[in-house]
């Protein structure tokens, strides 16, 4: 009968260092941290790109780039509060709560599920649009929007890709919780053990 066998962590060569099983942890959400890096970077790189390109105020022709005119054009406006314009004046207290939500996902990200595949794309694009905007607070004491849509005589609030990454990462994790949370077991679970057996043993 074959021994089972543990590692030996007595033996130096084996045991994982301090920065081996750092890197291990940041593997197991390799996801969530490339989403929120790419989303952070682009926002970043979008919103210098639009302040290089046109003075703040402007929304209406001639000084908007009329990509599709009519529909969707990019302008440079300042936003002080949160999403469609709400609490303005607030950027502060806007920044110490995107902080404490940073710290709170950390924090809960047992909870959250975030070790499971499609919470990691959720909180990627969410953290990643979350650190977007905040870098704006921190850095302009406001948020810069661009991105403006219009639907006949209807114009959707202007927003960037910081907003973007929260809207779809909210999106994808409410789908995820009413529909898919039981096909992603915790990795500890039986059901999860017994999967990964009949994968192994098909």
């Amino acid at each position: 009968m074959a021994r089972d066998t543990q590692p030996n962590w007595t033996d130096d060569e084996t045991k994982p260092t301090p920065l081996e099983k750092l890197f291990q942890r940041a593997w197991r959400y390799r996801i969530f941290w490339v989403l929120a890096l790419i989303v952070a970077i682009l926002d970043q790189f979008t919103k210098t790109w639009v302040t290089l390109t046109l003075p703040l105020g402007s929304y209406h022709p001639p000084h908007r780039i009329d990509v599709l005119e009519g529909f969707f054009h990019i302008v440079h406006v300042s936003n002080t509060g949160a999403a469609w314009g709400i609490l303005q004046g607030w950027s502060f207290f806007l920044a110490l709560f995107s902080l404490l939500c940073l710290v709170l996902i950390y924090i809960f990200r047992g909870a959250l599920h975030l070790s499971r595949t499609p919470c990691q794309w959720a909180f990627g694009l969410l953290v990643g649009g979350v650190i977007g905007n905040l870098v704006d607070r921190i850095l302009r004491g406001h948020v810069i929007d661009f991105l403006d849509f219009h639907l006949g005589s209807y114009a959707w609030p202007a927003f960037n890709i910081a907003d973007a990454g929260i809207f779809c990462g909210v999106g994808i994790y409410l789908y995820y919780s009413f529909f898919l949370e039981q096909r992603y077991p915790p990795h500890n679970s039986p059901r999860r053990k017994k999967t990964e057996e009949n994968s192994l043993n098909p």
